[in-house]
């Protein structure tokens, strides 16, 4: 009998490597990840088959997300659940949890790196972590008038860019001090914030109206502004350092900017409120989660039309997938 068991063991002390690496094989690699908010989960796709692989919890209000500079890590930002969420990029499995990070709403990270803010929409402030690579240490919290929402940096990591929803306003914020340099008034409802490739200018989404705010920071002036959709909210770049999507969430279009001349150049329909977005490697399809119809669309660019509409969560708002193209 004891003869039995040994062999059985040792069959078992076998396979189980075999096993392992077999599971292994088969986790997906490269999938959507997305943020159903409402639901407080995280919805995985095939990119391929444009199929639900898993849904899971993940915390309260899951709303935006990013991926660590050494791209290893995406982290997920829980507001109402204070904390941050680390998963592989690739497959969307949790890595780690980091607790006590106070309403973490939107989250960035300076292009030199040294710097993690995180806009806390609720608390009325924004949070500076000082980054090492590895740890977050916090340096100040930094109050602002109401709602800080989006954020952007300039290329120099001097500044980080805030806009803010509830008091219709975009504040400098110096990175090595912590102090405010300037807040001045743009439209009502400013969301989305991005600069220009050659860091020349902020393009503000204002939500409230129709249309992209343009920014001159050095002089902190309004130069233009660009029609767009009504609800006009967030941006993602192409990838070809001059074309920016930006999403309009009650008009459900999705416009193209040209940021060399600084004008509307197209316009793609969308259904459902187009929120955050995402794009392919290769340029070829645009990814938008929908906030008021619990869908994912899948727009073929070269056409400008939805090819897919995939279900998923409640409110989905953040999405991502490691096969990206660049953020200019």
């Amino acid at each position: 009998m004891r003869s039995r068991h040994l062999l059985a063991s040792l069959v078992f002390s076998l396979l189980t490597p075999f096993s392992a690496a077999i599971a292994q094989s088969n986790t997906p690699s490269n999938v959507v990840v997305v943020l159903n908010s409402r639901d407080a989960t995280v919805s995985l796709l095939d990119q391929q088959t444009y199929k639900e692989i898993s849904t899971f919890p993940i915390g309260k209000e899951p709303h935006h997300l990013m991926a660590t500079p050494d791209n290893k890590s995406l982290i997920v930002a829980n507001a109402v659940g204070d904390e941050l969420v680390f998963l592989d990029p690739k497959t969307g499995q949790i890595q780690k949890r980091m607790k006590d990070i106070a309403d973490p709403y939107q989250i960035g990270f300076s292009p030199d790196q040294k710097w993690f803010v995180s806009n806390s929409l609720r608390l009325d402030r924004v949070d500076f972590y000082h980054y090492d690579g590895k740890e977050m240490r916090l340096a100040q919290r930094v109050p602002l008038a109401k709602l800080p929402s989006h954020m952007a940096f300039d290329a120099a990591s001097t500044t980080v860019f805030i806009t803010q929803q509830g008091s219709d306003q975009v504040s400098a914020i110096d990175l090595a001090t912590q102090k405010v340099k300037w807040t001045i008034p743009v439209g009502k409802l400013p969301a989305g914030i991005v600069m220009t490739p050659d860091d020349k200018y902020l393009l503000v989404g204002i939500m409230g109206s129709n249309y992209v705010e343009v920014i001159d920071w050095r002089t902190q002036k309004t130069i233009k502004r660009i029609k767009a959709g009504v609800g006009t909210h967030n941006f993602r770049a192409l990838g070809d350092k001059r074309h920016l999507f930006v999403s309009n969430r009650t008009s459900n279009e999705i416009n193209i900017i040209d940021q060399q001349t600084l004008e509307n150049v197209g316009s793609i329909p969308v259904p459902g409120g187009p929120d955050c977005m995402e794009v392919s490697e290769d340029g070829k399809t645009l990814w938008t989660t929908l906030r008021w119809i619990k869908k994912v669309a899948v727009v073929d660019i070269a056409s400008r039309k939805v090819i897919k509409l995939i279900p998923v969560g409640r409110s989905p708002h953040g999405v991502f997938f490691a096969n990206r193209a660049g953020n200019m």
